[in-house]
C-alpha cells in the first residue's frame, strides 16, 4: 500500500516548521467554521446512505479479546510515543454525531477503525487491528505459529505479538506470510522474528512472485516526489481533530517507528500452489497488478478462511494512489477477486483482511466478493465506454458513479480510493494524458498562463473578486480554480492566498475520502503559513538497499544523474564489488549512465575496487568518495578525479518543494 520513502515523509514531518519567511500567522491562517453550504452537504449525504445499519460495528467489535496496552500508547527505543489511539478520543462515543466540519460518512469510518486490540477471527485465527496503518494476523497451527503481515514498524509488530502471546499458549513462530509488496506489510517484520530465525531456517518468508524487486522499484526511483505528496494524502503535517486529518480512510495513520526487510525464503510463483506451513495447508492464489505489482490470496481448508490480501477491504481502493505510483488494473483486480469467489466462495466461512475487520458467513462473503469484482469492473468498462464516445478524462471522472446498489454499500465508499480519481486514471492507463484536442497538446507552463489568465480578466483584483462570489455562494472549485492562477502569476498576493485557502478547506470538510480531505485541508495550511525547510533524518532502510540487486541500484544512479552537469563528459568504469565478488562496466555518454553486468574493458577512465556498503554511503552523502579513496576503502586505478567528479553530478533532492505555489 505504502512506499519506504513515503514513510521518510512521514517521520520527517517533525522536523517541518510551518510559517514561511514573510507568511506570518493570523487569524486568517486558522481554520475556518464550516459554511453553510458546506453544512446543507454534508446534512444531504446523512439522509442519503443507510446509517442506521450497525453490522459493520458489530463486526468490528466481534471475538473482541483485549484492548491494546498502555491504553494504545507505543514507545521506540527511545522512549518516544510512536503511536497513540488517544488521539482518536476526539471522536467521543461511538455513534456520535458528525461535526459540521466532518463528512458523516468519513466520521463513521473513523469510528470502526478506532477499534482496536486483540481479536479472534475464527478458532485458530487472530488479529491485532489499530496498532499501526494495517492488521497483523497470528495463526495458529498443530506446530507452530505464522504470522501475516507484520505491520509497518518492528515496535509496533512486537507490542502486536506480546498482545497476541499474553492470552494465547507462547508456541514458536515458524512462519510469515507476507501478501504483497507495501512496506506497511512486511516492515515490521522484525519485530516478530529475526534474520538469524530465517537464517537458521527455523523461520520460513512465504511471499509471492517478484516481492523483492516489486518492493525495491516501488521505494527508491521517484521516492523524493512522494516523500513531499504523501505528508498531504496521510494527512502528516494536520493536528488530529474535526477541523484535521480525521483518518487516512484505509487506517488510521502511520507509525514513525523502525522498518525491517528479510528477504523472503520461499516465493508463490503458480496459482493452485500449496505449502505445509505450520502443520496447515495452504492454498495460495496469485493476484499480480491488483492493489500492488505482487500480490497473492491463501486459503486455509481447517480454518474455512480466506485472505484476500488487500483487493477486498471495507472502502473502495486506489487505482491511483494521489502520492504519486504506478496505476494499477482494475481489470485485473476484478477478476483476482471473481476467480477467488470460483475458488473458494463455496467454502470460505470467514473473510479478513490486512486491514479494517472480517466478514463471518458464505453467502455474506459471496456478496462481499462479488459487488467489490463488480465495482471495479464497472469503473474500468465504464471508463472505456465513455473515452470511446469521446469523453475526456476530466469528463469521465465527473460522470462515472457507481449503481445506486453498489453505492450504499459501506466497503465500497471512497474513503482511500474514489470512483471519480479511479475512473480517470483507468482512462490513463488505456490511453495516456492525451486527449486529442490540439489545444491541449502543448499548453504554456503554469506559471506563464496564469499571468496571462489574470491579465486577460482584468488584473489580479477583478479575478479575486469573482472569485469570491464564487466562495460565498458555495462555489469551492470555481473559486479555487480562479485563484489558482492569481496566486501562481503572484504568490505573494496574501489575499488570493487566504481566499483559496479558505474555499479548499470547505472542499476537505465536504470529502468523504479520507485522502482528499488531507490533501485539500494540508493545501490550505501550507496556504495560509507556507513552508520552512528543516534539516531531513536519513532513515533509510539498510535491509531493503542490502536487497537491491547491483542493477537496480545502477537505475536509481541513473535516474539521478544530472544531465547538464555530464553533458560533454564520457566516462567508462570497471566496478569490481568486494564481498559479492560482482563485476559491472559503467558507461556515461551523451548524460545517460549506462551498466553492463559481467564486462570490463581493457581501455578505461579507471578501474575501481569498493564494496555496496560504502558506494550506499557515498550516495546518501554519509562520507566523500575522496576520503574513501584516501582511506583505501576505495581502491582506483586510473583516474581517480573522474570517478569523484562522476559523483559530484549525481542530484540530491529537497522533498520540500512547492506544491500550491509556483
Amino acid at each position: 500500500m505504502i512506499h519506504l520513502k513515503v514513510l521518510y515523509s512521514m517521520i520527517l514531518v517533525g522536523c517541518l516548521v510551518l510559517i514561511g519567511p514573510g507568511l506570518a500567522s493570523s487569524d486568517s491562517a486558522k481554520p475556518k467554521q464550516a459554511t453553510t453550504v458546506t453544512k446543507a452537504h454534508n446534512a444531504k449525504l446523512l439522509k442519503s446512505l443507510p446509517f442506521a445499519n450497525k453490522q459493520d460495528f458489530k463486526d468490528a467489535h466481534r471475538g473482541f479479546i483485549a484492548p491494546l496496552p498502555d491504553g494504545g500508547k507505543i514507545k521506540n527505543a527511545k522512549g518516544d510515543v510512536i503511536w497513540d489511539l488517544s488521539q482518536w478520543d476526539f471522536l467521543g462515543k461511538e455513534g456520535s454525531e458528525a461535526p459540521d466540519t466532518v463528512n458523516p460518512s468519513l466520521w463513521r469510518q473513523a469510528h470502526l477503525l478506532r477499534i482496536g486490540g486483540l481479536f479472534k477471527v475464527t478458532e485458530g485465527i487472530y488479529q491485532v487491528r489499530s496498532a499501526d496503518l494495517a492488521n497483523v494476523t497470528f495463526i495458529e497451527g498443530p506446530d507452530g505459529i505464522i504470522v501475516m503481515d507484520p505491520l509497518m514498524n518492528n515496535e509496533t509488530a512486537a507490542v502486536a505479538k506480546d498482545l497476541y502471546f499474553k492470552h494465547r499458549p507462547k508456541r514458536p513462530i515458524v512462519a510469515v506470510i507476507i501478501s504483497h509488496s507495501h512496506i506497511d506489510h512486511f516492515g515490521g517484520i522484525e519485530g516478530v522474528v529475526s534474520k538469524e530465525e530465517v537464517k537458521s531456517g527455523k523461520v520460513k518468508v512465504v511471499a509471492p512472485e517478484g516481492f523483492t524487486q516489486a518492493s525495491v522499484d516501488e521505494y527508491i526511483l521517484g521516492g523524493n516526489l512522494q516523500s513531499r505528496r504523501v505528508a498531504y494524502q496521510y494527512g502528516a503535517l494536520l493536528p488530529r481533530g474535526p477541523k484535521g486529518m480525521m483518518t487516512t480512510g484505509l487506517g488510521l495513520a502511520t507509525a514513525p517507528g523502525t522498518t525491517s526487510f528479510i528477504i523472503p525464503t520461499d516465493e508463490i510463483t503458480k496459482d493452485g500452489q500449496t505449502m505445509n506451513l505450520a502443520g496447515l495447508k495452504v492454498e495460495f492464489m496469485l493476484a499480480p497488478d491488483t492493489e500492488a505489482p505482487s500480490e497473492m490470496f491463501f486459503y486455509i481448508p481447517k480454518y474455512k478462511a480466506l485472505c484476500t490480501a488487500e483487493d477486498a477491504v471495507h472502502n473502495m481502493h486506489n487505482i491511483y494512489s494521489l502520492r504519486g505510483a504506478k496505476l494499477r488494473s482494475p481489470l485485473n483486480w476484478s477478476k483476482s477477486l471473481k476467480s477467488a469467489l470460483e475458488r473458494w466462495g463455496g467454502e470460505a466461512e470467514v473473510l479478513y483482511a490486512p486491514h479494517h475487520w472480517p466478514v463471518w458467513g458464505k453467502d455474506v462473503i459471496n456478496t462481499y466478493l462479488e459487488n467489490q469484482s463488480l465495482a471495479y469492473k464497472y469503473i474500468n468498462d465504464q471508463t472505456l465506454r465513455l473515452a470511446n464516445h469521446g469523453y475526456t478524462i476530466t469528463e469521465v471522472g465527473e460522470a462515472i458513479k457507481l449503481p445506486d446498489d453498489l453505492a450504499k454499500e459501506w466497503y465500497l465508499r471512497g474513503y482511500y480510493g474514489t470512483v471519480n480519481h479511479n475512473a480517470k486514471a483507468t482512462y490513463v492507463k488505456n490511453f495516456g494524458w492525451f486527449d486529442g484536442n490540439p489545444a491541449l497538446l502543448h499548453r504554456l507552463p503554469q506559471v506563464e498562463a496564469s499571468k496571462h489568465y489574470v491579465k486577460a480578466m482584468g488584473g489580479a483584483d477583478a479575478v479575486i473578486k469573482n472569485a469570491r462570489e464564487a466562495y460565498e455562494t458555495g462555489e469551492y472549485r470555481w473559486a479555487v480554480e480562479l485563484l489558482n492562477h492569481v496566486v501562481f502569476a503572484d504568490p505573494k498576493n496574501r489575499e488570493a492566498r487566504d481566499l483559496e485557502a479558505d474555499a479548499i478547506e470547505q472542499m476537505g470538510y465536504q470529502a468523504e475520502a479520507g485522502t482528499w480531505r488531507n490533501w485539500f485541508l494540508t493545501g490550505a495550511l501550507e496556504l495560509r503559513n507556507g513552508v520552512h525547510k528543516m534539516p531531513i533524518p536519513n532513515l533509510l532502510s539498510q535491509g531493503l538497499i542490502a536487497a537491491m540487486p547491483v542493477s537496480d541500484y545502477f537505475e536509481f544512479l541513473g535516474m539521478k544523474l544530472n544531465a547538464e552537469k555530464a553533458h560533454g563528459k564520457a566516462y567508462d568504469f570497471n566496478l569490481n564489488f568486494t564481498g559479492t565478488k560482482e563485476k559491472y562496466l559503467l558507461k556515461v555518454k551523451h548524460g545517460v549512465l549506462d551498466y553492463y553486468k559481467d564486462k570490463s574493458a581493457t581501455d578505461t577512465t579507471a578501474s575501481i575496487t569498493l564494496s555496496r556498503d560504502v558506494l550506499n554511503k557515498i550516495v546518501r552523502g554519509e562520507i566523500k568518495a575522496k576520503d574513501t579513496i584516501s582511506s583505501g576503502e576505495i581502491k582506483v586505478k586510473g583516474n581517480k578525479d573522474a570517478f569523484i567528479e562522476f559523483l559530484s553530478m549525481l542530484d540530491t533532492f529537497d522533498p520540500w518543494y512547492n506544491l500550491v505555489t509556483p
